[in-house]
């Protein structure tokens, strides 16, 4: 024991002594940190910290007197000032005005069944009973509509105070508790400071409230964008038709509160009787022949809401199924007789059952207790239909309408806004003391110049060349890609045809070599039939099979792998996997019909995603990046989560962080690939896949880099916090236990919003409509105090371009706002895959591809699990839970990229 207590004592004193020299060696080394430490109170400071010198958040020792906290930077200047040309734009952002004199109350709020039900589980409410006991409470316990916001959930916000305690409400069917309690006063006064500038946390609690509030004012309005009553032109064909959801959120801007809306265009269910519904839904489908359609009809059916049309009330129940007789043999206990279900209907509601030898719906919950005549009820408004379930002319109909002109949109959001029961004239925003503009925002927009661009020449010479004007994009005609690989090892994997396409083939090698891209005859032609792709076993055996080929020839390793597909299939994902974990060999995959084709266009674009893949460089930008014209190496990190679906609770998320490994033309990318735990935005692995991605550049460019900028993509403004004090700090915590200290910038891309803008005069408008590119907006709209902006950096040709958003959080190279904006923009000029600039900084586009590519990882996991649970299922007689995640599923190695390949951009 006392020698576990002295090697206890001996690592305590040594983690001192290097945490007393990594202090020491920080103070000798002049800081460059930004001014956004903050320690104890969370205040503005003037510190300038190295990571050495902070409490991290994980240590032991820390509290809150002591912890050092990461603010967002202020902006350095007051927005960039560069143009080659200045544009007037309206945005559609209200202004609001609000009363700083008015107080809001925030009460936690708890709803529960008076008499809690057998089986001890808490009782979810639904939407519609919620509506109804908060009407229910309006009268019973004081609590008004008009001068409330719920969210239906523990919170309630009030312009009024409300009284507290326990109530009981009661509603026709049940009696529920309510439990009020006062959580905090929330003071307008607290925002206007913040907005004047004289505090420097946003008061996200008053946001939340004021937000709720004007959610509440669009209720009832939003209810009026599913209507029962449609435009020939929104119907999508089998009960389905696309309507226009409104999305709005407040804003804390420079100018002030404002108001933004816009709208989602989504395929719902109509509301109409649920007999009609099946009609149309249902190919056949007649009601005299319902028996051979009855499993069809409980699958469509389960899990929807409908109203009863015998009943005066808005009140919605969900199906939860058919019942297993028809209704005329249905009957129920009334006292001591037995009555029949038909009988009950005709004398309660004088309504006679037309459709009696057809089952009722069981709504609630599928016990019997609950059943109701199908010809009694009608579909709930609103409710959503998979886009994925849509069929090809739905589909292309749907996107027809969603994606609308600039002038529609802007058309259409101006009539939301000015609609009588819209956010300007409800009651409940008045009663909140909130006045909301009719007037979209105007804005001043500067346009910034493209970069230079280098691509080849014939003969190996470089050529310059100039974008165009109104697009921003170039072509390949008579030009060559800056720097073609030298392809003679690679092979074709045919699933699409019994008989090799020669032709097909001779033409890519032409197109890849008047690129430059100087590519021989493949090795091998190998036929496959597209079954072949749900063989894990055979599917590797050819690929190792392929890559033997090679060597045995004396070729060497394979440098890519053609496969050719008449069909998109889910055993893609197979053949992703296999080629890029197990067996190294780098795969590039098409579709027979545009291999048959083989359009000019269609075959300069995978030649370019074969160079890139490869290690060729597709294009150069003239001037060095602006900022980094010193010494050093820079790398560029960009870094995603991608989440499970929807309904998905037991699948990973999964985080991906690419970096580039050339400079000074950072074009080259390599990445790492982790699950993580489900719907986990925070990355876990953050500074150890930093640190394997160091060492993938020291080893091809035998030095660090120097300075490192991260791009962070899919989070919010509230997870900034998040951003900073935890992945920030845990990269800076790895970089420093391995004595490295390269200065630091963190900036979040955001094109999940719902900001939209639009040009004042026709003049300034291209063929298109819309925004030119290389647009940027850095006042009016933008954060009062953060260094954020708008960047249009791609040119939009369909529908209404969106704006990607850059916020930057942190910033030890001390950008200006001109600097930083013409950075970006012209690193979207890099983008490997085409040959015009991209709406996304390519380093977050390139996680978010490296991302989706551990997503069909997990699904090749869960497919090669469930095949082996049924086996074993299937031996042992004991079923397979469908609801346990793989074996493999948080096995960080099965997803690790087979080291031929981990340095390299496979996942474009």
């Amino acid at each position: 024991m006392f020698m576990w207590f002295l090697a206890q004592a001996v690592g305590c004193l040594g983690v001192l002594v290097l945490l007393l020299l990594k202090f020491c060696q920080g103070k000798r080394k002049k800081s460059s940190s930004p001014a956004n430490v903050v320690s104890g109170p969370v205040v503005p400071a003037m510190a300038s910290l190295k990571i050495s010198e902070w409490v991290l958040p994980s240590s032991s020792s820390s509290s809150p007197e002591t912890k050092q906290i990461l603010l967002p930077v202020k902006r350095p200047d007051n927005g960039g000032t560069h143009a080659i040309k200045k544009l007037n734009l309206y945005v559609n952002h209200f202004p609001v005005k609000f009363d700083p004199k008015k107080i809001i109350w925030h009460y936690d709020v708890d709803v529960r069944p008076k008499v809690a039900p057998g089986n001890g589980h808490p009782v979810k409410l639904s939407k519609s009973d919620v509506c109804l006991i908060r009407r229910q409470m309006s009268l019973d316990i004081q609590v008004p509509l008009e001068m409330t916001a719920y969210d239906g959930k523990r919170s309630i916000f009030s312009a009024v105070l409300l009284p507290t305690g326990n109530f009981t409400v009661q509603l026709s069917e049940s009696s529920y508790l309510v439990t009020l309690k006062l959580v905090s006063e929330l003071r307008l006064s607290q925002l206007n400071d913040y907005l004047s500038g004289k505090v420097f946390l946003a008061p996200r609690d008053i946001l939340q409230g004021m937000d709720l509030v004007m959610k509440e004012s669009m209720n009832s309005f939003s209810h009026g964008f599913h209507p029962q009553e449609f435009h020939r032109g929104d119907d999508l064909g089998h009960g389905i038709i696309a309507s226009r959801e409104p999305k709005h959120s407040l804003k804390l801007t420079s100018q002030g509160l404002s108001f933004c809306l816009d709208y989602l265009v989504l395929p719902v269910r109509k509301s109409v009787p649920v007999i009609e519904y099946l009609g149309e839904q249902i190919d056949g489908f007649h009601i005299d022949k319902f028996g051979s359609f009855k499993d069809k009809v409980e699958s469509e059916l389960t899990g929807l809401r409908v109203c009863k049309t015998h009943l005066d009330t808005n009140r919605k129940y969900l199906i939860a199924g058919l019942t297993s007789k028809d209704a005329q043999n249905i009957s129920f206990p009334i006292g001591d007789q037995q009555v029949r279900l038909v009988d009950y209907f005709k004398e309660k509601y004088k309504k006679d059952i037309m459709y009696k030898n057809i089952p009722c719906l069981e709504l609630g919950k599928k016990n019997g207790s609950h059943c109701v005549p199908m010809e009694l009820c009608v579909l709930a408004e609103g409710q959503k239909y998979p886009k994925e379930l849509l069929d090809r002319d739905a589909a292309k109909k749907l996107k027809k309408i969603s994606t609308a002109l600039p002038e529609v949109r802007e058309k259409t959001i101006y009539n939301m806004v000015r609609a009588k029961d819209g956010p300007c004239c409800g009651e409940v925003v008045q009663n909140f003391g909130m006045e909301v503009s009719m007037k979209m925002t105007k804005v001043a927009g500067r346009v910034l110049s493209p970069p230079e661009l280098n691509v080849g020449a014939p003969g190996g010479r470089k050529m310059k060349i100039k974008v165009d004007n109104q697009k921003c994009d170039w072509n390949l005609i008579r030009r060559c890609v800056f720097e073609g690989k030298q392809i003679d090892r690679w092979a074709v994997l045919d699933f699409s045809s019994a008989t090799p396409n020669q032709p097909f083939i001779q033409k890519l090698t032409n197109r890849c070599n008047n690129l430059g891209i100087r590519m021989g005859q493949p090795l091998h032609y190998q036929m496959a039939r597209m079954d072949n792709l749900n063989d894990k076993d055979l599917l590797q055996e050819m690929l190792e099979h392929i890559q033997h080929l090679s060597y045995e020839i004396g070729k060497g390793h394979l440098q890519f792998l053609l496969c050719v597909m008449s069909k998109q299939h889910p055993g893609y994902n197979f053949l992703k996997f296999i080629s890029e974990t197990k067996v190294g060999v780098m795969t590039q995959c098409c579709l027979s019909a545009g291999a048959n084709e083989a359009k000019d266009q269609y075959l300069a674009n995978l030649a370019l995603k074969i160079n890139a893949k490869l290690g060729g460089l597709n294009v150069e930008i003239i001037e060095p990046l602006l900022h980094f014209k010193g010494e050093g190496h820079v790398m560029f990190v960009g870094a995603d989560v991608n989440h499970p679906g929807f309904k998905n609770s037991t699948s990973p998320s999964i985080a991906a962080v690419v970096a580039s490994m050339s400079w000074p033309v950072p074009n080259r990318y390599a990445a790492k690939i982790r699950p993580q735990g489900p719907r986990s935005e925070k990355i876990q692995d953050f500074g150890e896949m930093c640190l394997e991605l160091i060492d993938s550049y020291v080893t091809l460019n035998k030095v660090k880099p120097a300075k490192i900028m991260i791009f962070r993509d899919g989070v919010s403004e509230t997870q900034f916090d998040m951003v900073l004090n935890e992945e920030l700090v845990r990269v800076k915590g790895a970089f420093q236990a391995m004595n490295y200290f390269p200065t630091i910038t963190v900036i979040v891309a955001q094109k999940r919003h719902h900001t939209r803008f639009f040009l004042e005069t026709k003049e300034d408008r291209g063929s298109s409509g819309n925004v030119p590119p290389g647009t940027v907006i850095d006042s009016a709209v933008v954060d009062p105090s953060g260094f954020h902006f708008h960047l249009f950096s791609q040119y939009g040709s369909i529908g209404t371009s969106k704006s990607t958003q850059y916020w930057v959080l942190w910033d030890e190279h001390r950008f200006t706002s001109d600097q930083i904006q013409q950075l970006i923009h012209s690193m979207c000029f890099t983008f490997a895959r085409c040959t015009k600039p991209v709406s996304l900084i390519p380093p977050v586009y390139y996680a978010d591809l490296a991302a989706y590519r551990g997503r069909l990882y997990q699904d090749a996991l869960d497919r090669k699990s469930q095949a082996s649970s049924r086996r074993s299922s299937s031996s042992s007689s004991l079923p397979a839970s469908p609801s346990e995640p793989s074996a493999a599923a948080f096995n960080k190695s099965s997803y690790r990229v087979h080291p031929d390949l981990q340095n390299s951009m496979f996942f474009i």
